[in-house]
């Protein structure tokens, strides 16, 4: 029996992310899962070689490629909306859970339980589950900044926020990639803690 389940996360393609902001450039929900994925991959190494964890790096990136999917069922819902009130973010995250068990169930039976895994990310180490949800804000954060740069002021306090919320996860790896791979980038709390423990 064939399975729909590509043609059903092929639909990510069509699905516009920053739906209630003008934009400079668009950016769909596959593009971000993928980039999400490397961000996710480089923060496992960046933990393994510079800070001796043992975060897996593969299984970071795999877990992200799939952690968007089922937006290919729900559709993107803005973050506001998302995050205005504790009701709408419970009812959120059943709708989320449903539309993961639905794509899951698309999965010939032998392969759902591995990748039940990925579309839901749940049995991930704790470490592994904040960096990828700092990978997931990283990506957020580097489109912010770019639609700032091109003169996009709507981006202006949501290139703060996620400053801010970057800041809070305190992970030494986030300073990191942000040292590394981010122009002018302010040293946040985890980074002084992680000088001052050297």
């Amino acid at each position: 029996m064939k399975t729909n389940f590509l043609s059903a996360i092929g639909r990510l393609r069509w699905i516009q992310r920053w739906s209630l902001k003008r934009n400079t450039f668009s950016e769909n929900v596959m593009e971000h899962s993928w980039e999400v994925a490397v961000i996710s991959h480089l923060l496992g190494i960046i933990n393994n070689e510079i800070f001796k964890g043992e975060a897996s790096p593969s299984r970071l990136a795999t877990v992200a490629l799939y952690h968007d999917c089922s937006e290919a069922i729900t559709g993107d819902l803005p973050t506001p909306i998302k995050y205005y009130s504790k009701g709408i973010q419970e009812a959120y995250k059943l709708i989320e859970d449903d539309a993961q068990h639905e794509l899951a169930g698309m999965l010939p039976a032998e392969l759902q339980g591995s990748l039940r895994t990925m579309l839901t990310g749940k049995g991930l180490p704790s470490l592994e589950k904040k960096l990828l949800k700092a990978a997931d804000t990283l990506s957020a954060y580097l489109k912010a900044k770019a639609e700032h740069a091109n003169g996009n002021l709507e981006y202006e306090k949501t290139t703060s926020d996620l400053q801010s919320r970057l800041s809070s996860y305190g992970l030494p790896e986030v300073d990191y990639f942000l040292g590394a791979f981010v122009d002018n980038q302010p040293k946040t709390q985890a980074s002084k803690l992680y000088q001052v423990g050297k």
